[in-house]
């Protein structure tokens, strides 16, 4: 589980990034952010993960706080950026290999879950090539294998889809409705609507650092579409503004 606590960051003390946030989301939940660029989403899943500290509030990963304990937290965890940053000159089984070992996963049971996904995202003939010579696409593949393939309780994703051929999008939404099966957590940003529709239970919407709605997909987008209820509530915004 995912508890974010009137939690604010603030950049060079100046406004505020993200102001005064509060979220849950539960074990077995999907649940989408959403908002335009420099909303706030990456400053907030990036301090979620233990990347950027935060002036205000706490932040809690299955009852441990990422500010008392950080390590604690990140064991539990994956994070994906929405550009992954690799490194370019290992080879891609030796990458994945290496955040499994910093996971301490057994290699019994990596060994099982590595063959099955690069199975899936079609990557077993690559496994052997420096990461440096991969597409946008595969490296995002080769960062959501490393991720997923240490079994992670809580899997949190910036831009999951960005990049992906459409094989790899629904291989990647199937992963996740499994993990949601097991009780994981999963919280990800995306621009896709369509996809955070038809993938999650819940949904926030934020917009320059503020929640401005939050809940069940049904509740949140009644009789409308979700793209239409988000580009409602931008214009409501850019009104009162």
């Amino acid at each position: 589980m995912i508890e974010i606590k009137n939690f604010s960051k603030m950049y060079n003390n100046e406004k505020k990034a993200v102001d005064n946030v509060s979220l849950k989301v539960g074990d077995g939940e999907i649940f989408a952010f959403i908002g335009h660029n420099g909303a706030g989403k990456t400053t907030t899943l990036k301090s979620i993960a233990g990347i950027l500290d935060f002036e205000e509030g706490d932040i809690f990963i299955n009852g441990k706080s990422i500010k008392k304990e950080p390590i604690a937290c990140k064991m539990q965890m994956a994070y994906v950026p929405d550009n992954p940053d690799l490194y370019e000159n290992m080879k891609a089984i030796d990458f994945i290999n290496f955040i499994c070992d910093m996971y301490e996963v057994s290699k019994e049971e990596r060994k099982e879950q590595i063959e099955k996904y690069l199975n899936l995202f079609g990557l077993q003939n690559n496994i052997n090539d420096e990461i440096s010579s991969f597409s946008h696409g595969m490296k995002q593949k080769v960062a959501l294998i490393a991720a997923i393939s240490h079994n992670p309780k809580v899997l949190i994703m910036d831009e999951p889809f960005v990049g992906l051929d459409p094989k790899a999008v629904f291989d990647m939404k199937e992963i996740m409705r499994e993990m949601c099966k097991e009780g994981k957590t999963i919280f990800f940003s995306t621009h896709i609507l369509e996809v955070a529709e038809k993938l999650c239970s819940r949904v926030a919407i934020i917009k320059q650092g503020k929640i401005v709605k939050v809940g069940n997909m049904e509740e949140v987008k009644g009789d409308e579409s979700l793209e239409k209820v988000f580009l409602e509530l931008d214009e409501e915004n850019l009104k009162k503004e």
